[in-house]
């Protein structure tokens, strides 16, 4: 059963390098394409300052995080929860550094590439639509998909909202009616719990239809036909 998760961080700033700490992570499960309700959502206390500018983005100040839990208390549940997922994530580099550098501190020795698959959906978006504008926002009103909660950004939300705008990029499904509304913050399950496999066996994979050989023969005569009218229409694509 195809296991992904989509997931979206918030940080003290931008540089990962200069010592900036995650303080916000969102994970939406899906199975089969399918959203589980095995999500995780989780605060940190960085033990640093947030830059100005990043608290502009994400609205998150110092005093909101004094009381949460370090990164490294939750660090071996959360690994667990990761762990041999397709991670879908957008501007895949940026959250992989932060989340590498907190796991290397929490005194895993392996890299999240390491262990996971990774779809970068801002490289995937760019390929669909070469010139255009690429962030979420824009992805969200290319797909018609409701976006008018994003006052700021917010990791669960934002990994709410991806998962949205992936199904639709990759296969056309929207409106997974995923819960958008403000939760407290989920214990991680990890994978190999019974109530993650409880939620994933409750989620049944989705028929896939293929074209057989007469129809992918029209499929490409159509094609040729096409591309001789206009003179100029390539097709590069094919079906499987």
């Amino acid at each position: 059963m195809e296991r992904q998760i989509v997931l979206d961080t918030e940080t003290t700033g931008l540089e990962v390098e200069l010592g900036h700490r995650i303080i916000e992570i969102g994970c939406v499960e899906l199975r089969n394409r399918r959203p589980t309700g095995s999500n995780v959502h989780h605060y940190f206390n960085p033990e640093r300052a947030i830059d100005l500018g990043a608290q502009n983005v994400h609205g998150i100040s110092e005093a909101e995080l004094a009381a949460k839990p370090r990164f490294a208390e939750l660090a071996k549940a959360l690994w667990d929860y990761l762990h041999g997922a397709e991670l879908v994530i957008h501007n895949a580099a940026f959250d992989l550094g932060f989340l590498n550098a907190e796991f290397r501190r929490a005194g895993m020795t392996q890299r999240l590439e390491e262990v996971c698959t990774i779809i970068d959906t801002l490289a995937l978006a760019r390929r669909l639509h070469p010139g255009q504008k690429a962030n979420l926002d824009a992805l969200c009103r290319r797909y018609g998909i409701d976006n008018s909660r994003r006052e700021f950004h917010g990791a669960l939300l934002d990994a709410q909202l991806l998962a949205e705008v992936y199904l639709a990029m990759t296969g056309g499904q929207v409106g997974l009616a995923l819960e958008r509304a403000p939760t407290p913050s989920a214990q991680i399950v990890a994978t190999t719990s019974g109530a993650a496999r409880a939620a994933g066996d409750s989620c049944q994979p989705l028929r896939v239809i293929r074209a057989n050989a007469e129809e992918l023969a029209a499929h490409r005569a159509r094609l040729e036909a096409i591309a001789k009218k206009s003179g100029r229409l390539r097709w590069s694509g094919e079906l499987e």
